[in-house]
C-alpha cells in the first residue's frame, strides 16, 4: 500500500506518546495491554472500531476488541481468505475502502462485525508475523494517511512489548490468562463461549453460563488493604477451579467479576445445581495471615438454548439474574 506520508500534528504526537506510555506502564499483562492498545487506537484515528488479532494456526483471533467489534471478542476467523491472514502473510499494512468491493476480505465476516473499511497493520515478534492491529469504521473509506502513519508508530511499539514474551506459547498464555489469578481472562472466556455454542449446536446440547461477583472486596480492600483483597480475587479463582470440572472455563473477567462457561451440560437443572455448588465452595470464609475474611458472590446463569442463541443475549442474561442475586443478597445484608 502507497500513501503519500503525512506530518502528524503535535496534539497527535503527545496523545501517541501518552498512549505509548500507558502501554508500556502494563508490559507484563499482556492481556490488560491488549485491551488498552484496542481502546487507544480507537481514539487516536477516525475509527469506530478497533481490533488485535493473534494468529493461531490457520485462524485469526480476535483477542482484544474495542468500539463496534467489542461484542465480537473471541471471534475466530479463517486467515485465508480474510485480510488479516494477507497482512500477516505479506508483512505490510493494508487498506480496505469498501469490504463490499474488496476481493481480499471475508465479506461474511465484514458484515458480521458491522465494518465497512480497515486499515490492518502486522505485529511482529522476534521476526516472526504473530497477529494484526485493526482499526475499522462502518463507513466505506473512512481512514486517510494520517490514521494509517499512527497505527504504523503504534504497531512498532506494540511488537516491542511483545518481544518480552520469550516464546509463542508463553504469548499465548499472557495473551488469555490473567496474571493474578493464572484463570482465563475475557478474551478467552469469550473464544471458549463462541466454540462452544458451536459444539453444543452441532451435538443438539445444552451449555451453561455462570456469572459471579464477588460480595464484600470493598470492605476487605479497605479495612486489610490490598495485599489482603488480592489473596480473596486469588482464593475466588482457586475454589472455582475446584469446584468446575476441566472441561469447564473458569475466568476473571475485571475486577471482582469472574465467570463459568459450563461445556456440554443437560439441562437447566444441571446448570442450577453446579451453581449451588459454586455457591456452597466460595462462601466459606478465608483465613489471611491472622484475620478471617469473609468470603461470597452473587450467580447469574444463562442456558443455552433457553435463554438465547447468541453470546451477547446469553451473557445480557446471565448479568441480568447476577445483579437481581446481589440485590437479594443485599436486602438480607448477606452482600
Amino acid at each position: 500500500m502507497t500513501v503519500e506520508s503525512p506530518v502528524l500534528q503535535s496534539e497527535d504526537l503527545m496523545a501517541i506518546i501518552e498512549a505509548q506510555t500507558e502501554i508500556a506502564k502494563l508490559g507484563m499483562d499482556l492481556g490488560a495491554m491488549l485491551d488498552l492498545v484496542a481502546n487507544r487506537m480507537q481514539a487516536l484515528t477516525r475509527a469506530q472500531g478497533a481490533i488485535v488479532e493473534i494468529a493461531e494456526g490457520d485462524e485469526m483471533v480476535y483477542r482484544a476488541a474495542a468500539g463496534m467489534a467489542s461484542a465480537q471478542l473471541g471471534l475466530r476467523l479463517k486467515s485465508e481468505g480474510s485480510l488479516s491472514g494477507l497482512c500477516v502473510k505479506s508483512g505490510g499494512i493494508l487498506e480496505c475502502r469498501d469490504s463490499e468491493t474488496d476481493r481480499r476480505v471475508d465479506r461474511d465476516a465484514c458484515r458480521r462485525v458491522g465494518l465497512r473499511s480497515m486499515v490492518v497493520a502486522p505485529l511482529v515478534y522476534n521476526g516472526t508475523m504473530i497477529g494484526v492491529l485493526k482499526i475499522a469504521s462502518p463507513e466505506a473509506a473512512a481512514f486517510d494517511a494520517r490514521d494509517v502513519k499512527v497505527l504504523e508508530l503504534m504497531t512498532g511499539l506494540i511488537g516491542a512489548a511483545i518481544y518480552k514474551a520469550s516464546d509463542f506459547n508463553e504469548l499465548y498464555h499472557r495473551a488469555t490468562h490473567d496474571p493474578l489469578t493464572g484463570v482465563s481472562n475475557r478474551a478467552l472466556f469469550y473464544d471458549r463461549l463462541r466454540q462452544g455454542l458451536l459444539l453444543a449446536d452441532r451435538r443438539a446440547s445444552a451449555l451453561g453460563i455462570v456469572n459471579l461477583d464477588m460480595d464484600g472486596l470493598k470492605p476487605i480492600n479497605d479495612r486489610f488493604g490490598h495485599r489482603a483483597g488480592d489473596a480473596a480475587i486469588r482464593e475466588m479463582a482457586t475454589r472455582l477451579r475446584r469446584v468446575c470440572r476441566q472441561t469447564d472455563t473458569v475466568a476473571r473477567l475485571g475486577g471482582d467479576e469472574f465467570g463459568v462457561v459450563l461445556q456440554d451440560v443437560k439441562d437447566r437443572a444441571s446448570v442450577d445445581h453446579q451453581a449451588d455448588r459454586i455457591s456452597a465452595e466460595i462462601d466459606a470464609p478465608l483465613q489471611f495471615e491472622d484475620q478471617e475474611l469473609k468470603l461470597g458472590a452473587s450467580l447469574g446463569i444463562a442456558v443455552y438454548p433457553d435463554d438465547g442463541t447468541d453470546v451477547p443475549g446469553l451473557i445480557d442474561k446471565a448479568d441480568q439474574a447476577m445483579y437481581a442475586a446481589k440485590r437479594a443478597r443485599k436486602a438480607a445484608g448477606a452482600g
